[in-house]
């Protein structure tokens, strides 16, 4: 995706009640999954990873951590999205979710606002963000400001690591979720 178009769809978002523009000070979650050692589908840790390393530059990152805490963000790593993290995403005000995608999306790197919308799945193993938003509302009342960063794979193979080309869209979406945040 072409650097302008990522900021056309990023820049919606920085209202001057929201976004880092506009001084948003609540509680945010970073919420990454994928499979890390399956190549460009762990390009969520990675993002992950180097936002820790922002955060708090004495640290190594998200090491093996899967969930890291620094003030009002928290950086969180799971390798699906599942019903039960309804609960957790219900206590922030904002919530990034940052996915793998395989072509599905029309651009290589996707800044997606999300709805609470709860919608089937014929997998037990398969929730959509927007579905894990409904579950938040549905159950405690809660509907955080969330959009879906989903960052286009190019290789799936069994190591850890990213492609080139992921690697760059990857760094990308961190600098506009930093920008966010």
């Amino acid at each position: 995706m072409a650097a302008a178009n990522f900021l056309n769809l990023f820049s919606p978002l920085l209202s001057p009640d929201s976004g880092a523009e506009g001084g948003f000070s609540g509680s945010i979650l970073i919420l990454g999954y994928g499979n890390p050692d399956r190549e460009d589908d762990g390009v969520a840790w990675h993002i992950l990873d180097r936002l820790a390393s922002r955060l708090d530059p004495d640290s190594q990152g998200m090491g093996e951590e899967t969930v890291r805490s620094f003030g009002r963000v928290t950086l969180k790593f799971a390798l699906q999205l599942m019903p039960e993290m309804a609960e957790e995403v219900a206590e922030f005000g904002r919530v990034v979710f940052i996915d793998a995608h395989t072509g599905s999306e029309p651009e290589d790197l996707t800044w997606l606002p999300l709805a609470a919308q709860f919608q089937k799945s014929p997998f037990t193993h398969h929730m959509t963000p927007a579905t894990l938003l409904s579950i938040a509302e549905s159950l405690y009342g809660s509907r955080p400001e969330a959009v879906l960063v989903a960052v286009r794979g190019f290789d799936f193979g069994f190591r850890r690591g990213l492609s080139e080309r992921t690697l760059q869209l990857s760094q990308q979406a961190e600098q506009k979720i930093w920008e966010w945040i």
